[in-house]
């Protein structure tokens, strides 16, 4: 998922600033402490199991940007115009990188593995209301439109030295799949609808 070029917003030119492993796992841990904030701040109302999967839910999204749209090895350098893709790859399949710096496999195995705690974490939030049964399939639509969304910014942004592949948008959206049947399975366990009583 490598490619060369500046990026173009309107007539500007420019190199994206900043990239490489450390600048992921800061803004991976940043955006840990707004998650735990922001679970602390909803679990008075709304009780601690479903407070915690919000912010889970919360959190995944970003480090799923965070690990998509960082440039991962370093801030790029400065590459002429006429490098950049000008469409993304339809070789649905097709050979895939050796695996990112987190996880042994493939690129596909990555890309698949980072979309299951969103769609798990999803049944778990859509699961306080009885309409759930409806925001499921609903979630599961705007994480694919997620997953569209950031192959079309690493299209039209060249400079994050990514490249567009259809073939992400399948691992991720059956990651997601994979992740709501978890979700699924877990909700007899978690019951996130409920909050704990407390005794006086």
């Amino acid at each position: 998922m490598v490619s060369a070029g500046w990026f173009r917003l309107g007539s500007f030119d420019g190199v994206f600033p900043v990239g490489g492993v450390e600048v992921m796992l800061l803004l991976v841990l940043v955006s840990a402490g707004l998650a735990v904030a922001l679970a602390s701040v909803l679990a008075p109302r709304h009780g601690a199991v479903w407070a915690v999967c919000v912010a889970g839910l919360a959190w995944s999204l970003v480090c799923i940007g965070v690990l998509t749209l960082i440039p991962a090895n370093g801030a790029p350098g400065v590459v002429s115009a006429e490098g950049r893709l000008t469409s993304c790859s339809w070789d649905i399949g097709g050979p895939a990188p050796d695996g990112f710096w987190i996880l042994p496999g493939t690129q596909r195995l990555l890309n698949l593995v980072v979309f299951v705690p969103s769609g798990a974490l999803l049944v778990l939030v859509a699961a306080r209301w009885r309409a759930g049964w409806w925001l499921v399939p609903l979630g599961l639509a705007l994480l694919a439109a997620y997953s569209l969304g950031i192959e079309v910014t690493q299209l039209e942004l060249a400079r994050l030295d990514r490249a567009c592949d259809v073939t992400d948008v399948v691992d991720n959206v059956a990651g997601a799949v994979l992740g709501v049947g978890l979700g699924v399975a877990l909700l007899p366990l978690v019951r996130p609808w409920r909050r704990r009583s407390v005794r006086p």
